[in-house]
């Protein structure tokens, strides 16, 4: 049985200290990140389009 716990310590161990997907992880998180920021930027963007094109219709409207 001190053989198994012994087995199971070491496997644990190497599960602990193997880094092996902490790159895929971090990559992962900042495509995420940049995602992010993409759609929040683009919500903005997309408010400043539709008043630009809210302002130039009102101004055709008031010219007729």
């Amino acid at each position: 049985m001190n053989v198994a716990m012994l087995d199971a310590a070491v496997c644990l161990s190497n599960v602990v200290r193997d880094e092996s997907g902490q790159d895929l992880i971090e990559y992962a998180l900042v495509a995420a990140m940049i995602g992010l920021g993409a759609v929040a930027a683009m919500s903005r963007l997309a408010e400043q389009i539709i008043s630009a094109f809210n302002s130039v219709g009102r101004q055709l409207t008031n010219a007729l």
